[in-house]
């Protein structure tokens, strides 16, 4: 169970992580050194800097191809983000990498965490 509150943990930071994009692409939109330039880019800053020290008490507490493998879902947030607040389009091949990506991070974290069927139980 304690392998599953880590797991959530670094979904938590890695949603955290994707929304950092956000304020980095509202920031490029002003100008540059503006007010609000420097208060988006400070967010994303601070928001890396907590990133980064979430993530290497993580890497302690899990295998590394898990953490790494389970990154892959920021690009999944990516899309949902861009569709939300940029008004970008979702396409089939944007749903069927986002499946993908799913799919192989279900197969390294099972692997992982032991949660496919054994066939010598």
């Amino acid at each position: 169970m304690k392998n599953f509150t880590h797991l959530f943990v670094l979904h938590i930071l890695l949603f955290l992580y994707s929304l950092l994009g956000i304020s980095t692409k509202l920031a490029a939109k002003e100008p540059f050194l503006s007010a609000r330039f420097l208060l988006l880019y400070s967010i994303a800053l601070m928001g890396l800097f907590i990133y980064a020290l979430v993530w290497q008490q993580l890497l302690k507490k899990m295998p590394l191809i898990t953490a790494y493998s389970n990154k892959a879902v920021t690009i999944i947030w990516g899309i949902v983000w861009g569709y939300l607040f940029f008004e970008e389009t979702i396409t089939v091949n944007n749903v069927i990498g986002a499946g993908v990506i799913i799919l192989g991070v279900y197969l390294v974290v099972s692997s992982d965490y032991g949660l496919e069927s054994d066939e010598n139980d």
